[in-house]
């Protein structure tokens, strides 16, 4: 089976390999030609193929094509309208990235209309599902989540999982919320580290997180990576300036347009945006941990302070 891959970032990088291990031909195209370079040297399997162009990746599936997006939501619209110039009747395209609902069922709809079967996947585990597995979330066209079942298959071992949830932007929505979701809980686990960190008992952090994760009720992935965040030992000198890429503004928004209050998730991501400004708040351990937290888990970049 083979399917085109676009976008070798974070999450892309580790998606193909697993696909070639379990012998699927893949051809890729990023727009920076070293990545492409990068992964070829790393897997070194003649089940990759590194293209010089959109369209040479189009043109070199079978059919019925089946091509994978793994790009920037901002980005997404420059690449589908290449393709869309090399895509025919019954191709499946892929968009699995932290897409907008909204643009996901536009995309939809422009691309039923000329026959072309498109689905919006929520893909959540980060950096660490390439080994744990991948969870996915899809909506779209039901027909082309019964062709690629094989691939999520592949790609959700060993502990992954996917379900279909619906048309157009259904898939998304349901990220979106996740990443919502997560701010707030991120927010809850770091503002409790931090109280515990003050207090005049001087806890051994990691020790309590080791507790914390047996089988507590805050136990879980995010309780993990606050325990890894913590044994590296560096959080202090991060600057806590915590980036948001977007969903935690639109669960928010979509929460006031159903008439569903979030305070907690609101909480959360007024404080991301005060970190850029507030020194307190960037200084703050809450915010070094959130930080923290986005890398153990999204391989996101962090600032530190100047020794």
């Amino acid at each position: 089976m083979q399917i085109g891959f676009v976008g070798l970032g974070k999450i892309g990088s580790g998606m193909v390999p697993k696909l070639l291990k379990d012998r699927f031909e893949v051809h890729v195209w990023n727009r920076s030609r070293a990545s492409s370079e990068e992964l070829k040297l790393k897997v070194k399997s003649e089940k990759l193929k590194v293209c010089e162009s959109l369209k040479q990746l189009v043109q070199g599936l079978d059919k019925p094509r089946i091509i994978w997006i793994m790009v920037t939501h901002t980005a997404v619209d420059e690449v589908l309208t290449e393709i869309r110039k090399y895509v025919e009747k019954d191709d499946i395209i892929i968009d699995g990235g932290n897409s907008n609902y909204r643009d996901t069922e536009r995309r939809y709809e422009k691309f039923e209309k000329i026959g072309v079967r498109y689905l919006g996947i929520g893909t959540s585990g980060g950096i660490l599902a390439s080994k744990n597995g991948y969870p996915f979330m899809v909506g779209g066209s039901k027909s082309a989540y019964e062709h690629i079942i094989p691939v999520l298959d592949s790609l959700s071992k060993p502990n992954g999982g996917h379900e279909y949830f619906g048309q157009g932007g259904a898939g998304h929505f349901i990220k979106m919320v996740h990443n919502g979701i997560e701010y707030g809980l991120m927010q809850s686990l770091s503002e409790g580290f931090e109280v515990l960190e003050k207090s005049d008992y001087k806890f051994d952090l990691p020790k309590i997180a080791g507790i914390f994760q047996k089988g507590t009720i805050v136990s879980g992935f995010l309780l993990d990576r606050m325990r890894d965040a913590l044994d590296r030992g560096d959080y202090q000198s991060l600057i806590g300036e915590i980036d948001a890429s977007g969903e935690g503004d639109w669960t928010v928004k979509t929460a006031e347009e159903e008439g569903v209050m979030v305070e907690n998730i609101q909480q959360a991501l007024n404080f991301r945006k005060r970190s850029k400004t507030d020194e307190k708040i960037r200084n703050s351990t809450t915010a070094k941990l959130v930080s923290a937290l986005r890398r153990e888990f999204g391989g996101h970049e962090v600032k530190k302070e100047k020794v």
